[in-house]
């Protein structure tokens, strides 16, 4: 029988429970996938604690890669033995064996394996809508992105530099400057060691940036405010260090004019077209060589609670995924 992982209640990863479930057939609108690959990312460590509230029990992850066995039978664009991906509720991609919509599921073209695609959809289309819906980033431009050695942090920085931009980013540790330098980015800032604030406005002749890319959070996002230009945009997408605390616009906004966003991948990529085409971008500029995928640690489904834990401990370099 396939296994799973579920949760019963929020809390640590001790609450991850690895259990045998029963998959059965899709409906006429689904599809019926193994899993070859699986994404972890850091939302489903809020989705674990609570912090973004689930019906419990529940499945948990969003994001894997794998081969379809059977099309539901309204499904026209998929057949079984297709190589798919998908980045999207319903939760549950933890998992060997499940079945999702047919809607959320992405083809992968040949020369993409499981591993790449299962890291590359929720990450990839996230550095998509930031660089080119979000802010319309533009080659010359000079911006901030924070957590730069992380999953999402390399593949922007790769992304931004095919356009001609330039990206300072901030790690956490001296070991990740270099794997954030590997990536492309010019500048890197160990906030532990430096106030970031006031390198960045070195870095930029005290011009500032137009704008800053913030996966980290509450640590962060004062000393963002502070090396923005006037009229400069602040992009928060995440919550590594914790949520943000309440926003003073007076106090915070109004004095420079500045604009302030929380976007998520649910708002730019709302049916399968448009994820399919945000998809495809992704996997162009990886098989062109402009975006480079490393695997910084496989686990297996089983460890999934070690993996949480080094997720939530700023442990991993790069991409890391669970192996069914």
């Amino acid at each position: 029988m396939p296994k799973s992982i579920i949760i019963k209640k929020n809390g640590g990863p001790e609450v991850l429970e690895l259990q045998d479930v029963n998959v059965g057939s899709p409906g006429p609108d689904e599809i019926k996938v193994t899993n070859h690959a699986i994404g972890l990312n850091y939302i489903d460590t809020y989705h674990r604690s609570g912090l973004y509230p689930l019906p419990l029990p529940s499945g948990i992850g969003l994001e894997a890669a794998g081969k379809i066995d059977e099309v539901g039978s309204n499904v026209k664009e998929f057949n079984k033995g297709d190589n798919i991906a998908y980045a999207a509720m319903p939760i549950g991609s933890y998992a060997q064996q499940r079945i999702i919509p047919s809607k959320i599921a992405i083809k992968v073209p040949d020369g993409i394996s499981f591993q790449q695609a299962a890291t590359l959809i929720t990450k990839g289309l996230t550095v998509n809508y930031l660089i080119t819906k979000t802010y319309n980033l533009k080659a010359g431009e000079t911006i901030l992105f924070h957590a730069a050695a992380g999953g999402v942090g390399q593949i922007f920085a790769q992304w931004a530099n095919s356009i001609g931009a330039k990206v300072i980013g901030t790690v956490g540790s001296d070991e990740k400057i270099k794997i954030a330098k590997e990536n492309g980015y010019e500048n890197v800032i160990n906030y532990t060691k430096e106030d970031f604030t006031k390198k960045v406005m070195e870095i930029t002749n005290n011009e500032g940036v137009p704008a800053i890319f913030d996966g980290v959070g509450k640590n962060t996002f004062k000393g963002s405010l502070a090396c923005l230009k006037t009229k400069g945009m602040m992009i928060s997408f995440g919550n590594a260090s914790g949520p943000l605390d309440p926003i003073n616009v007076p106090k915070d906004i109004q004095p420079k004019g500045l604009y302030f966003t929380r976007p998520s991948i649910a708002q730019y990529f709302t049916n399968r077209k448009e994820l399919q085409t945000g998809a495809d971008e992704i996997f162009e500029k990886v098989k062109f060589g402009k975006i480079k995928i490393k695997i910084s640690k496989e686990y297996k489904l089983a460890e999934a609670k070690k993996a949480h834990e080094d997720l939530e401990a700023r442990k991993l370099t790069g991409p890391a995924i669970l192996i069914p």
